[in-house]
């Protein structure tokens, strides 16, 4: 057990290191889809036909998602513009999610609603959140991405750690002259 509270308290003091950890596996998975993609472009139209699109937009669909898998999922393990490489992804996991695998279930075999879940869930959080610390966009831009706070904000003060008890309460003081 302290083995495992050790290892908890390392990475509380990681955060960055463990975000950029989640962010390069994500990157580098979403990569090797859009590689796969290239070497199989036939089962990825096959699949958009069978969703009812015909005419032009299957093929470029075909094109768009591999090409958003391939740099994107680059881009996101670099850290580099981030959050547009995330955005990217978003309506092809959506669409992959509700679409293709929603159908099948939680329970198929091939667990593919969860893991698109998953991924569609971890893209929307790099989204919102950014690229973290450990980022070509920190080196490029030098933006941080959470700022100081200035000031305490709804009983918060700057270090985050909620203020003990009920904030006092500030009345006027009322003088002798009644005012």
């Amino acid at each position: 057990m302290d083995h495992l509270r050790a290892l908890l308290h390392r990475f509380d003091a990681h955060q960055n290191l463990v975000y950029l950890l989640i962010r390069v596996f994500l990157g580098f998975a979403l990569f090797i889809r859009g590689w796969i993609f290239i070497g199989d472009q036939e089962a990825l139209m096959s699949l958009i036909v069978s969703q009812g699109l015909d005419w032009f937009f299957p093929t470029i669909l075909v094109h768009y998602i591999t090409l958003a898998h391939l740099v994107g999922g680059f881009m996101l393990a670099l850290g580099l513009l981030t959050r547009a490489a995330a955005l990217a992804q978003i309506p092809i996991l959506f669409g992959a999610v509700f679409f293709v695998h929603l159908q099948e279930g939680l329970f198929a075999a091939g667990q593919s609603l969860e893991l698109a879940v998953m991924v569609l869930f971890l893209l929307v959080l790099v989204a919102l959140a950014g690229p973290g610390d450990f980022s070509m966009d920190r080196h490029f831009f030098g933006k941080k991405t959470e700022p100081e706070p200035k000031e305490e904000i709804i009983g918060i003060p700057p270090s985050g750690i909620l203020t003990p008890g009920p904030r006092p309460i500030h009345t006027r003081e009322h003088t002798s002259d009644g005012v």
